[in-house]
């Protein structure tokens, strides 16, 4: 797990390596254990390593052998010791060192076909010095990130926003399409991100840039590619349990302990019953709850858990005071804008977690894979309506994150000026789906394309990386997602139960009655903290921050924080509001510098 970045100047210019220093450096926090760099016909690979497999051995960029090779490498590629072995019968491998020298024996063995063979999240940069190219890789599901900046004299890459920024021509400036979807979906999705001129190497895509910036764009993985399976109950478990058996070896191997987060919900459960029939022993676990607070937790589930498999145990329960101090952490770590509140106990988790791991386990992925979110079993009266209202996307993610109310009082001229729509990337998802799909393949697809590398890994790449601290996802290996995908809808649902087949496989292992227990989700009760002085001074402070000013009718505001007071709404909009405050003041106005975990977040928002 590292931060990589580089770039590639035209037809072999020498490259500057004190640029590629400063990029480096805005990656420190995601590799804090080596630093390495590469300079060679006009292109220039940097990575900042957090060691995980071949700790005193796997320093990058690596070279092959003959020189001819470079790679700067993020991420795990798993079957490693598999590939190893039948690569070895072919050709001598080019460099050895860790996982990742196998991203090299593959390109030397199988050239641009290596992508198929590698089971992993990985994002990766190959220099091939006698077909002077340059290859950026991003994994299937994109559980790793990478970005690109096609520049006049080079095309950049790196594995956060942040360290492309120094390259950019003058000042960065705001992608208005994507601020507006950040506002009305969450998030921002699709190649464009929240910088005029940065972009993002999609999920299961190859981009092969010449000598002279000519980029090729490859699709070498696509979930448009599976078909709907036959299954019954017996062949479905069996395939699940065989699949999980795998990825579950797979994902344990490292060379420093790991851990495991636990929300008490299935996905954390599951992954505890995996990890602890493949003798991962007394690990450590971390769950996380509130105080002062109407809304519950699942720290008691997470701690059932935790006792049931003789896990090592820490339960956190924040304060309000706690989460607020994060805000500008989180805003900073993510680079792009996002709205999951989730972030900010994930950055104190992550930090707790990191004092003692390079490695946990997380969940993330089951209910995407398997169907467990409750949009996916809408009614049919739901369903016709909303499709009715909005088509195009079979009434699957049809409605605005903000009131039409405060999209007419508070979007600013250049903001209602923006052509298309802002739900264009589901309505596109929608329709790049197979005939033969049904409507439930048809709502996962759209949220494992745009919901899943966007919005949720972005939370679970970023927030832990800030601290040096590696990610692990099993129930995203592209195997099971596969499977997943294709299963028949009754072997996902059953009424209102979703991850049917999951929970079939988890049962017996769990305690008696956990999954008896109603799905609660992962909430974070921010609406209960917008409230009081806070309040108050977060709405004359917004009025005067210069983002707010360009982007939004700021006079609207001290009616939209009166509409807060008064429990009319308007929650999702202020934490919009502030969200953007803080980001623009990080990254517009200021020089990306990376604020402290206890810091007043109100002393980010104004000038």
């Amino acid at each position: 797990m590292c931060g990589i970045a580089g770039f590639m100047r035209r037809d072999g210019t020498p490259a500057e390596p004190e640029l590629l220093a400063a990029m480096a450096a805005r990656l420190a926090h995601r590799g804090p254990d080596d630093r390495g760099s590469h300079c060679a016909d006009g292109v220039a690979l940097a990575q900042t390593r957090l060691s995980i497999i071949g700790l005193a051995t796997g320093h990058q960029p690596m070279l092959s052998n003959d020189g001819n090779l470079a790679l700067v490498a993020n991420g795990e590629v798993y079957n490693y010791r598999e590939l190893d072995a039948e690569l070895g019968a072919v050709a001598p491998a080019p460099a050895r060192g860790s996982d990742s020298a196998t991203i090299l024996h593959a390109y030397a063995v199988h050239a641009d076909a290596s992508v198929h063979v590698l089971r992993g999240m990985y994002a990766f940069a190959l220099h091939d010095r006698a077909r002077r190219r340059l290859i950026l890789v991003r994994d299937r599901l994109g559980i790793k990130p990478l970005f690109y900046a096609r520049l006049p004299d080079r095309i950049a890459f790196a594995s956060e926003l942040k360290a492309l920024l120094p390259l950019l021509p003058g000042k960065p400036q705001v992608h208005g399409p994507a601020l507006r979807q950040f506002l009305l979906q969450q998030f921002s999705t699709g190649r464009a991100t929240i910088f005029q001129g940065i972009e993002r190497v999609l999920p299961g895509e190859m981009l092969v840039i010449g000598p002279d910036l000519a980029v090729e764009h490859r699709r070498y993985w696509s979930l448009t590619d599976i078909a709907p399976q036959p299954m019954n109950d017996a062949d479905a478990a069996a395939a699940l349990d065989a699949l999980l058996d795998t990825a579950m070896a797979e994902h344990m191997r490292a060379d420093v302990p790991f851990g495991l987060f636990l929300s008490g919900g299935l996905d954390s459960a599951t992954l505890a019953a995996a990890l602890a029939q493949h003798g991962a022993g007394r690990i450590q676990s971390f769950s996380v709850g509130f105080q002062d607070t109407a809304m519950a937790d699942e720290l008691d589930g997470a701690e059932r858990i935790a006792d049931w498999f003789g896990f090592e145990h820490t339960a956190l329960r924040l304060t309000a005071e706690q989460l607020c101090a994060r805000l500008p952490l989180t805003i900073w770590a993510a680079d792009d804008l996002m709205r999951d509140y989730a972030c900010l106990p994930t950055s104190i988790l992550a930090e707790t977690a990191a004092r003692s791991l390079k490695v946990v386990f997380s969940g993330e992925g089951g209910d995407e894979a398997f169907a467990g979110y409750r949009r996916y079993r809408p009614s049919l009266a739901e369903r016709l309506g909303k499709g009715l209202l909005r088509p195009g996307s079979g009434g699957f993610r049809t409605r605005g994150q903000w009131s039409q109310h405060w999209v007419r009082a508070l979007f600013g001229p250049a903001l209602r000026g923006l052509p298309g729509r802002a739900r264009q990337p589901f309505v596109d998802a929608w329709q790049a789906t197979p005939p033969a799909w049904s409507d439930l393949q048809r709502r996962q697809y759209v949220d494992l394309t745009t919901a899943l590398p966007d919005n949720l890994l972005v939370k679970t790449d970023r927030m832990l990386m800030a601290f040096g601290l590696e990610g692990r996802v099993p129930l995203l290996d592209h195997r099971l997602v596969e499977l997943g995908l294709a299963l028949p809808d009754g072997l996902k649902l059953r009424g209102r139960t979703g991850k049917r087949l999951l929970r079939r496989w988890a049962a017996p292992k769990l305690p008696p009655g956990h999954l008896d227990r109603p799905k609660r989700g992962f909430h974070v009760p921010v609406a209960e903290w917008l409230a009081g002085d806070r309040l108050s001074h977060l709405g004359a402070l917004l009025q005067r921050n210069r983002g707010i000013r360009d982007w939004f009718n700021a006079a609207a505001i001290p009616e939209l924080v009166a509409a807060r007071r008064a429990g009319r709404g308007g929650d999702r909009e202020l934490f919009g509001l502030l969200q953007f405050a803080i980001w623009h003041r990080l990254f517009i106005d200021g020089d990306a510098e990376r604020p402290r975990a206890d810091e007043d977040l109100l002393d980010w928002i104004a000038e």
